[in-house]
């Protein structure tokens, strides 16, 4: 049996370095920002230095162990049993306009599974953490999600993948769809709070589409540890690659999926 543990110990670490990476950087990029191939999909000095931070430590205590980083890519044997996702900086876009929702979001699967994520939020330090089996906390507390168990009564989060422009597969009449049933329908921009969000129960549910690995793994096994549920769209296993996430509370979850089945695509409203 793995020491869960130990890694979520040095994925706490290495999360809390980075946050102070990038807080140290903020409101100081204006002239180092880039964009990675897409509209909208930024990349500044600031990730590169907080996935450096990340990387050192990882290498140094699990030098065996895989990396999939939104900056750098594959690192390692992705078949590996172990392999690290990591976001140095989600929410990119908020950061370089200062905009207070970014967070360091580091997850391990174990063969293919979530098993430990560690959520750091600097602007309002708080730290989420969790691991199969040993619960979840945020600034080491424990956390669980909301009760709530009525669409009407709900407050949902989401948000719009960077090729939003050129697809109608963009969520668009989804989110119209859910801000009519709902209390009310929050963009973040930042897809590991989001998880964290639900996972304290701040949010009673999350969907999104467009999005990767390293942008959800911590934030499953966070939210699962914290008593919610994830699945597919249509409530079946989630599949961390296929790009799409149901994450709710559990009592809201039925109907989020139903819901969802039900949207009509944006390509078929004008008719």
């Amino acid at each position: 049996m793995h020491n869960l543990q130990i890694f979520l110990d040095i994925a706490t670490e290495a999360a809390l370095a980075a946050g102070a990476v990038l807080q140290n950087y903020l409101g100081k990029v204006e002239d180092d920002i880039t964009e990675k191939g897409r509209s909208g999909d930024l990349v500044t000095i600031a990730d590169k230095a907080s996935e450096a931070v990340i990387l050192e430590y990882l290498d140094r205590h699990f030098p065996h162990h895989a990396i999939l980083s939104e900056e750098s890519g594959k690192l390692g044997n992705q078949d590996n049993e172990f392999l690290w996702a990591i976001d140095p900086l989600d929410g990119t876009t908020n950061f370089a306009h200062q905009y207070p929702f970014f967070a360091v979001s580091i997850g391990l699967l174990i063969n293919g599974e979530p098993q430990v994520g560690v959520i750091y939020d600097p602007s309002h330090q708080e730290l989420f953490r969790a691991a199969e089996g040993l619960g979840a906390s945020c600034n080491r507390r424990p956390i669980h999600v909301s009760r709530t168990s009525e669409l009407s009564k709900s407050l949902l989060v989401t948000g719009f993948a960077y090729d939003r422009r050129e697809t109608p597969d963009n969520n668009y009449a989804e989110f119209c769809h859910f801000t009519h049933l709902t209390q009310g329908v929050r963009r973040s921009g930042a897809a590991a709070i989001d998880l964290a969000h639900v996972a304290c129960g701040r949010i009673d549910g999350y969907w999104e589409r467009g999005i990767s690995p390293w942008d959800i793994v911590a934030g499953v096994i966070i939210l699962k540890e914290a008593g919610g549920t994830v699945t597919a769209y249509d409530g079946k296993p989630l599949e961390i690659a296929s790009g799409r996430i149901l994450a709710t509370n559990g009592y809201l979850h039925k109907s989020l999926s139903e819901e969802l089945g039900r949207v009509n695509p944006l390509s078929s409203w004008s008719k």
